[in-house]
This record gives structure tokens, sequence and C-alpha cells, in this order.
């Protein structure tokens, strides 16, 4: 069969990123799958980061036990503890993920902080704020990180000021770079720092408002034409929300997928206009769409679930990851390098 090589496009989603964890391990197992380019979006830009400084650890370009090492140091950081694996036995016997989520939505401290964050801004906090992520990836490899060896790597953030996506590659990105690229601006108070790009102090939000993930730098000379979309925010629902939560929960969903799907839109375009011959081949990127998700177990989740790192749902989340990236690789590992095997035109339809 030979080496596949891929880009990666992951998703952001707050703490539903340790589903990405799970397809990531997974694709990590696969040797016959080589990893040419990452783009991350806020969770996506902390699980590209660790995995790009495990990949090129120890002088080598394809380590991948460092890579799944660095992935679960990463996520028992964000759950508070010291190895998941503790929590894997008791995953089974907890309530069921839609128990779980209703009895964590309208828990007082969840009610409360919702209420909160619609009076209280982040700047209210003084000399007492702090973002808790900096701890986390303050302590990433960034000489591993910024590597010229190894795959590609593209941060995104949304500047504030003028709402545009701004996308940091190599040695531009830093703490300050993935802060901003997972920045709420309801949690989080803008990230400033001075853009090597513009030589001036610019504040960022998070990235997924202007591109989750941006797939276009992947576009690049080099890299193979192939995008596996690892996708945490559920493109369908069939219910139309009516309580306040669900609404609320739909709201983020649709926002967070919005610069992806208008990515995808135009993708489609370029290929219907290179099937109908009106640009020829080699002008523009053909570009070959894959897609690793589980929108039955998303649908179960909520904003609560994206904001409260709980144990149990981080557990569930990557085995669920697993599970799905175990299934795109039987369904389709024949098709990287081939042919794209998300159905673009079905998906506008």
């Amino acid at each position: 069969m030979g080496v596949k090589r891929i880009n990666l496009a992951l998703q952001g989603g707050g703490a539903h990123g340790a589903f990405t964890w799970g397809v990531l391990d997974r694709l990590l197992e696969d040797e016959d799958i080589e990893i040419a380019g990452i783009s991350g979006t806020s969770a996506g830009a902390l699980n590209a980061a660790a995995l790009k400084a495990g990949l090129v650890a120890e002088g080598q370009d394809h380590n991948r036990a460092m890579a799944r090492a660095n992935l679960d140091w990463l996520w028992q950081q964000v759950a508070g503890v010291q190895d998941l694996r503790l929590t894997s036995w008791f995953a089974p016997f907890a309530p069921p993920t839609q128990v779980y989520v209703e009895m964590l939505d309208k828990s007082p401290a969840m009610l409360m902080a919702d209420a909160a964050s619609l009076v209280v801004s982040p700047y209210s906090y003084g000399p007492f704020y702090r973002n808790p992520l900096e701890r986390i990836v303050s302590a990433f490899a960034f000489d591993r990180v910024c590597a010229h060896r190894g795959p590609a790597l593209y941060i995104s953030a949304t500047n504030v000021r003028t709402g545009k996506i701004r996308v940091f590659g190599g040695a531009e990105i830093s703490t300050d770079v993935i802060l901003a690229s997972g920045c709420l601006p309801s949690v989080f108070q803008a990230i400033e720092f001075e853009d090597p790009a513009t030589g001036q102090v610019e504040a960022f939000w998070d990235g997924g408002y202007t591109g989750n993930p941006a797939i276009f730098p992947l576009f690049c000379e080099g890299l193979p034409p192939d995008v596996v979309i690892i996708n945490i925010n559920p493109l369908f629902r069939p219910d139309v929300p009516k309580l306040a939560a669900e609404i609320n929960n739909r709201v983020n969903e649709i926002s967070f997928n919005s610069s992806l799907l208008s990515e995808l839109r135009a993708i489609q375009f370029v290929r219907e206009l290179i099937a109908d011959g009106r640009i020829g081949r080699g002008e523009m990127r053909d570009v070959l769409v894959h897609m690793i998700a589980d929108d039955e177990l998303m649908r179960e989740l909520s904003v609560s679930t994206k904001m409260v790192p709980s144990p149990v749902i981080l557990t569930r989340l990557k085995a669920a990851g697993r599970a799905a990236a175990d299934g795109f690789l039987q369904a389709h590992k024949d098709d990287l390098n081939q042919r794209g095997s998300v159905d673009l035109k079905a998906l506008f339809g």
C-alpha cells in the first residue's frame, strides 16, 4: 500500500478536543500514515503543538511514541489528574453521557457561571486574573514546536481590531500565539503581543471565529493534497433547540463551523471548475477532503462539557476518537492520496 502522506486540520471546541486526542492516538499507531502538515485552532492548536513537538523529539522526524506521550501529558494536565488511565475503569460505570451532561448543565455552579458571563468581564478581576492554560502551554518544548523539520505547523487566531484571521507558522509560534488561538472573549482577556508580521502590538481572540480550522495554509507546495479534518462541532442536528441552553449550544456550534463550511464550499467550487474544464489541472489546488467525526456523541454534549474538563467525559471522548479513527482507516485508508472521501456536493446540496 505504501506510505500515505496527509495533512491534519484540527478543530477547536474546548474540552471536546479530547476526541481529537483519541483520533491522533490511533493514527499514530499506523506506520503507513505520515503527517506532513497540521493546522490547528483553539483546542486543536494545543493538540497540534503537542503532536508536532513529540514527532520531532530526540532528533527524529516521526517519533510516534513521544507524540502519543505528549498528547497524554497534555490532557492529563487539562483534566487536572496525574494519570487519566485511573479514570478509564470508572468511566463505564459513571452515568450515561446524556445524564451526565444534564446534571452538569443544571448544576448551581454552571448556572451561576452562565449568569456571571453575561455581566462580568474577564477584565473585572484586575490583578487576580490568570489564564489557567498558560501553565500548560508554557511547558511546551517550543524549539520542537517551531522546528523546521517534521510536519509544517499552522496556528490560527482572530485579530480583535480587524476581525481577520491571522495564521502563525514556524518560528512565529509561541505561548502567546497558542493562548490567543484558544482565547474565548467571555472567559479570557484578549492576548496582546507584538505581531512579528506587523511589528505592532495586536490583540487576539479565539481562532474559531475566523478559521476552525483554517484549511488554506495547507495548500503549500510540497504538502499532499489530502486534508483530514477532525471535526468536533456537529454540522447537523435533527431537532430544533427550544430550551435556552440548547439554543446557546447550537449557536455556538454554528458560529464555530461557519468558517470551515465557507472553506469547504470554496474547495468544492474549485473542484467543479476543474471538472468542467474551466481551469486547467495544476492551476489551482485540487484538495482531497476527508473527515473524522462522531456527531452522534457530540450531539449528546453541550457548551458545559466544552468548558468543564471532566475526567470521565475526557476518557469517553478519547475512546470515541480512537474508534472513529479506526473506522475511518478501515473504510477510507485506500482513498488517501487517491480521492476525497467527503461528498462536498451532497454536503452543500
